[in-house]
């Protein structure tokens, strides 16, 4: 059986805006790309609807949203990324709605971004493992904003907060799909993405009793590597196109 090769993504944007429900959503997977587009100069920006406060078992949300904020920045810093904003839905329990289009719909309006990233929205992790509903719901709002964004009578109290409309996404690319489409070469920036999601060490230390270096860069290499099969061999972060 042939296996279908991977396209690379467009390299005509200057600005990206990825959109996900947790902080380290972005980091299991994602960042080396990341760093590798704010290498050549481009801007990306991140939105994350939940302080990922009730993600620690050990640690109360008053305390862990905080702490997770903290370390979402740090991450963040690791790839060239600056701006970084929560939307304060609560963890665990996000609703997909107009609620949250709006706010995201809004964010994209703030950052004016040709390129959309987010986080599987299917049911499912490859048929295998159940998706949670905070991922899906945030993935599916995000491909809705993209057009919300653009429609000015689509939430027209944005326009009167002085977010006029914005009708220049292109793409929106959902990273983590099982049915990806385009890759980017995950070689220059894959030691930056170890690094960026070693910043989330309260968040790992729970999850593994392994040294967190060694789980981070096993998963991030691992899978990296995976997918270069169908990239030339070369390892990669992989993403589900949509055109608009």
């Amino acid at each position: 059986m042939t296996t279908t090769q991977l396209q690379p993504m467009p390299g005509d944007w200057r600005r990206a805006l990825a959109v996900v429900a947790h902080p380290d959503d972005l980091e299991y997977g994602c960042s080396a790309a990341i760093a590798a587009w704010t290498d050549e100069g481009r801007e990306v920006a991140y939105v994350l609807a939940t302080r990922g406060e009730a993600g620690i078992d050990t640690i109360e949300p008053a305390r862990c949203g905080p702490l997770r904020e903290r370390e979402q920045r740090a991450s963040a810093a690791v790839v060239g990324v600056t701006e970084v904003e929560f939307l304060d839905h609560q963890d665990g329990v996000i609703e997909y709605g107009t609620a949250l289009r709006r706010d995201i719909a809004a964010a994209i309006r703030r950052h004016r971004p040709e390129l959309v990233i987010t986080l599987n929205h299917r049911d499912t992790w490859g048929g295998v493992a159940w998706n949670t509903p905070d991922h899906v719901a945030v993935g599916r709002a995000t491909l809705d904003a993209a057009g919300d964004a653009g429609n000015r009578w689509i939430f027209p109290e944005l326009v009167e907060q002085g977010l006029d409309p914005w009708d220049g996404v292109r793409w929106v690319a959902v990273a983590g799909s099982s049915a990806p489409t385009h890759a980017v070469d995950a070689t220059a920036g894959l030691e930056r993405a170890v690094a960026s999601l070693l910043e989330h060490r309260s968040y790992i230390e729970v999850l593994t009793e392994e040294d967190p270096e060694t789980y981070v860069r096993r998963f991030l290499t691992g899978h990296a590597e995976a997918m270069g099969e169908r990239f030339g061999g070369r390892p990669a972060v992989t993403f589900e196109l949509f055109s608009r």
